[in-house]
């Protein structure tokens, strides 16, 4: 009766890895699986059971290559992934990756110049032509992850000028340059492709005001909402951007972070299961919308008990 945060299915997002090949385990987080375009559809009505009321794609196995062009094609894993969700299971939201980081052969989130650099300018034209693939293809949020600047205005531009007034954009607002992505690298596939790091284009990790300022420009080019990423070392961040903006502003749970939770379990260190719940709820409490997290369908089973 007087718990001042509540913590429900419809607050979490499930991110899902789609892959062309047969199901596999995670080695870096044993519990999740790269899901097989064929049962990706099944994948959907089960968070739609459970309450969830969206799930994040994020395609595994694509050909890459310096330009990232498989990112454009409307055959590509994460466009076929879109369309299956939204016929098995349409009543389930579905959010895109908008990144080239999973078809680049560099494994950066843009373009490079010549000089190895990633040219924002010459990213942004990619972005644009791979939301509306995805757009096209039925994704209900796009939600661009690559940091760049002034990506989301021209998406924004391109939805409407393409006629899709009702898709949502949600920024990565204020994604940091953090150890906590690993387990994400190896499900994607571009943990031993990366050259270099992503420094110069995600935040310094030591920086908060930075991050108050990146969701003010992203919030002024259209996005629809916003998200801190990484979520449970940035609650710090996640409530000020939360108290200043007073808009849906929702938490990335990382991989990294849930690695840590299930390394604890295993050294007998914790319970998961009320790991699980009360590291969710802090997410809710600093002014969490919602939480994409791996845990989503544990934590949504947890709750229907």
């Amino acid at each position: 009766m007087v718990a001042e945060t509540r913590l429900s299915p419809s607050d979490l997002i499930w991110p899902i890895f789609v892959t062309q090949g047969s199901r596999e385990r995670l080695k870096s987080l044993p519990f999740v699986e790269r899901v097989p375009l064929a049962e990706i559809g099944a994948a959907a009505r089960i968070a739609g059971e459970a309450g969830i009321p969206c799930i994040a794609l994020f395609p595994h196995g694509e050909p890459r290559s310096e330009t990232a062009h498989t990112a454009l094609s409307a055959d590509n894993i994460m466009c076929r992934a879109i369309a299956e969700c939204k016929t098995a299971a349409p009543h389930v939201g579905v959010l895109a990756d908008v990144a080239l980081d999973p078809y680049t052969s560099h494994g950066h989130d843009g373009l490079l110049a010549r000089d190895g650099s990633v040219d924002n300018d010459a990213t942004l034209d990619m972005l644009v032509a791979q939301a509306l693939v995805q757009a096209r293809a039925g994704a209900d949020i796009l939600a661009p992850s690559d940091m760049m600047d002034g990506r989301i205005g021209r998406i924004r531009a391109a939805l409407e000028a393409d006629g899709f007034h009702d898709r949502q954009i949600m920024a990565y607002a204020a994604k940091y340059a953090s150890a906590l992505y690993g387990p994400f690298r190896e499900a994607v596939g571009s943990e031993g492709v990366l050259k270099g790091d992503k420094r110069g284009y995600q935040m310094d990790y030591a920086n908060a005001a930075e991050a108050l300022r990146e969701v003010a420009l992203d919030l002024a080019e259209g996005a629809d909402t916003v998200m801190v990423k990484p979520g449970l070392a940035y609650l710090d961040i996640l409530a000020a951007v939360r108290a200043e903006f007073r808009v849906p502003t929702f938490a990335y749970h990382t991989s990294g972070e849930a690695a840590m939770i299930e390394g604890a379990v295993m050294m007998g260190a914790m319970d998961r299961d009320k790991a699980i719940l009360e590291i969710l709820t802090a997410f809710k409490r600093a002014g969490a919308a919602g939480v994409l997290t791996y845990h989503a369908l544990d934590a949504a089973r947890l709750l229907a008990r």
